[in-house]
């Protein structure tokens, strides 16, 4: 009976050095590029998120209105997200252009690059 409990010890100790090894040791990089990605550029979907500083938002929530004014030096895609509403579409905006949304249900949640 002795030798039973010593063997069931053994095996679990030697499973737990196993999984520690498997946890502490880093995961191998890969060379290869996401399907449809280009070498040397950020994902599609790491460029999306809140819009920069640079973007400026003036927003009356009482009156459902933001006011979207692109101050970056460069074209910015940027959408207006409407928390339990309908957002806006996707628009372009050039250096300094300025575009108005007026919302009817919902309330304002942020701008986003699109």
């Amino acid at each position: 009976m002795k030798y039973g409990k010593r063997l069931a010890g053994t095996v679990i100790t030697a499973a737990a050095a196993l999984l520690g090894t498997a946890l502490a040791t880093p995961p191998t990089a890969s060379a290869t590029p996401a399907p449809g990605s280009v070498p040397g550029t950020a994902s599609a979907s790491a460029l999306r998120g809140t819009a920069p500083v640079c973007v400026k938002r003036d927003v009356i929530k009482h009156r459902k209105y933001v006011k979207v004014t692109n101050h970056c030096g460069r074209a910015m895609h940027l959408k207006v997200v409407i928390d339990w509403g309908n957002d806006s579409p996707c628009l372009t905006y050039q250096h300094n252009e300025q575009w108005e949304w007026n919302w009817g249900r919902g309330s304002y949640g942020k701008v986003v690059t699109c």
